[in-house]
């Protein structure tokens, strides 16, 4: 029979709190003196956690892109918008800048 610690806090709820118990994970493991059973229930305990921070972080990951587009579709101007550059004479400029490039 193993001297195994008491189980665990109910799983964490939040992403800090799987890392910190992850961390805790690590540092028991690399520690050594426990025992293999323990260890193996320990490192299946680790490789959920961190199924769930990837998890986490890719719904984040993903909020974020959905963020970011609504803010790039929310700049961009409307019909009229006095404040708009003009497209032509950006085009314009653009063609002279490429004009004189082309120089020697």
């Amino acid at each position: 029979m193993s001297t195994a610690e008491p189980c665990p806090d109910p799983a964490p709820a939040t992403l800090d709190q799987r890392l910190a118990r992850l961390e805790a994970i690590v540092v028991e493991l690399e520690g050594g003196g426990v025992a293999l059973e323990t260890a193996i229930e320990r490192y299946q305990e680790g490789v959920e956690l961190l199924k769930d921070c990837r998890s986490v972080l890719a719904g984040y990951r993903k909020r974020v892109e959905e963020l970011s587009q609504s803010a790039e579709e929310s700049l961009r101007a409307y019909a009229f918008d006095p404040d708009a550059p003009d497209p032509e004479a950006l085009s314009r400029a653009g063609s002279a800048a490429a004009a004189r490039k082309a120089r020697p």
